[in-house]
Order: structure tokens, then C-alpha cells, then sequence
């Protein structure tokens, strides 16, 4: 059973990195489940279902970025680097975690400055992922796809003056938007926002889940109560766990908070 579970979070991690490997082309949709329960939570928004995930990758990044092209473009730089991942998988073997940041380069080069929409720029990210997977068929896919951008920063200037909502939010959805998500929500995080994403995974050691509190960021010296609620990974409406409430050990502890369990 150890060695089947060892085997299970390989092919996991094998994932997480293709999709790294492959996240600007058009056959990253590929990577998604057919499950209809499947979506993209980012920048305070959702796209939904396989269609959604379209939207996004090969609506909006591919086109945004490489004019529609199924590949690069010659100058353009949005490097991924993916690390600390930690992957907890169920005992069905068809339902898993997957927690990581991201630390990304990006810009253009001086020489395309003429040519790329995006002109001469260049800005550094760092992000953390609560992701969820299903084996369809057999086959590991993403399957509830969360990104939480930490912050932004111009390369000349540092994170210390990244001007606050550095990226737009979403303000419209599909069909309004051809090219918007299914839906606006209320989640948002950018720098200065310094928030904890929530652990799906009790402490290692205690066993105890992070209090709420604990995972707010209020201004220096003042109370939690005054700071933005906490961040969640609760499910959009009409989605549900079947295994909520229940626990499961693996590898001598709890793997996955209770409320997130998925299956039985």
C-alpha cells in the first residue's frame, strides 16, 4: 500500500509539472477533467467546466500573450518556476491534493518592443496553488485549479512600490465578456494583501487546523477582527463534497482536513 500511495503522488507531481511545462498552449485544456465540476479560480473569478478552461487558455493568455499562436513567440518570457509541493493523495487513489508556489519571470525583450502589444516590460510574480486532481479513465487531470497571486513587481523598481491591484480584476463575465469566467466572486487577493492561503491539511505536527484568525492580515498593531475576512477553498454553489466530515490517515496521520474530504 505505501509503495501504490508513493506511486500515486509521483504521477500527481508528474502532472503538476507538465501543466507548468505546458500552461501557455492550447493543449494545456487537454490537462483538465471532463467532470463538470471542473473550473479556474483566479484573480477573483471562476471559469468553469472545460469550456471555461478554454476561455482562459486559449481565449485569453493565448491571444493576450502570443497572438493566438499554439506556441512562443520570439521575445516573450512567462517562466514558471513551480517548487515545494507537497501532494496528498486519497485512499480511493482517485482523488488528490496538491499544494506549491510558483515564482515567475516575465517581460518582453528590448528588440520586440515594437512589435509585442505588451511593448517593453518586464515583472516578477509569486504565487501559491491549492489544486485539486481525479483520475478519469484512469488518467490523472486537474480538476479544481486554484492560483492565489502573492504579489507583483516591476523588475527595476521591487515589490516595495508595486502600485495596489496591479493586475485588474474581472469586472465582466461570459457572454458579456466573450472572454470572461462564468463568474465574478468575492475572493481577492494582490499585494499588499498578505493573507495566508488556507492549508488543505492540518498542522503536521499538532493535527490541528489553522485557526481563521490566524490566517488574516491585519495592519501592524491592530486586532484580526479588522483585517479582510479569511481566504477559503470553499466550492461555488450547487458543488459538494460526498466525504465531508470524514477522516482518512495515511503514512500514520490525517492527509486532508475533514471539510475537504472529497470521497468516502
Amino acid at each position: 500500500m505505501e509503495a501504490e500511495l508513493a506511486d500515486l503522488k509521483e504521477q500527481v507531481s508528474f502532472l503538476r509539472k507538465e501543466l507548468s511545462r505546458v500552461s501557455d498552449e492550447a493543449e494545456v485544456v487537454d490537462m483538465y477533467a471532463d467532470h463538470p465540476d471542473t473550473y479556474v479560480e483566479f484573480l477573483g473569478s471562476r471559469y468553469r467546466g472545460k469550456e471555461g478552461v478554454k476561455r482562459l487558455y486559449n481565449g485569453r493568455f493565448q491571444n493576450t500573450f502570443v497572438n493566438g499562436r499554439n506556441g512562443p513567440v520570439r521575445g516573450f518570457l512567462l517562466d514558471h518556476i513551480m517548487m515545494q509541493d507537497i501532494v496528498d493523495v486519497d485512499p480511493t487513489g482517485t482523488h488528490a491534493w496538491c499544494r506549491m508556489r510558483a515564482l515567475m519571470q516575465a517581460g518582453t525583450h528590448q528588440s520586440v518592443r515594437e512589435t509585442h502589444p505588451r511593448g517593453h516590460v518586464q515583472w516578477w510574480e509569486g504565487g501559491l496553488y491549492e489544486n485539486e486532481y481525479i483520475k478519469e479513465n484512469g488518467v490523472w487531470k486537474l480538476f479544481r485549479y486554484r492560483y492565489f497571486p502573492f504579489w507583483h513587481a516591476e523588475h527595476e523598481k521591487g515589490w516595495s512600490l508595486t502600485k495596489e491591484n496591479y493586475i485588474p480584476w474581472p469586472t465582466r463575465t461570459y457572454p458579456e465578456d466573450p472572454l470572461g469566467p462564468d463568474e465574478i466572486i468575492e475572493q481577492k487577493m494582490l499585494w499588499p494583501d498578505t493573507r495566508v492561503v488556507p492549508f488543505h491539511y492540518p498542522h503536521p505536527v499538532t493535527g490541528k487546523q489553522i485557526k481563521d484568525d490566524d490566517l488574516r492580515a491585519p495592519h501592524f498593531g491592530k486586532d484580526a477582527s479588522t483585517s479582510e475576512p479569511p481566504l477559503t477553498l470553499s466550492l461555488p454553489e450547487g458543488q459538494s463534497r460526498r466525504g465531508a466530515g470524514s477522516t482518512w490517515i495515511s503514512e500514520g496521520s490525517v492527509r486532508v482536513l475533514p471539510d475537504l474530504v472529497d470521497k468516502v
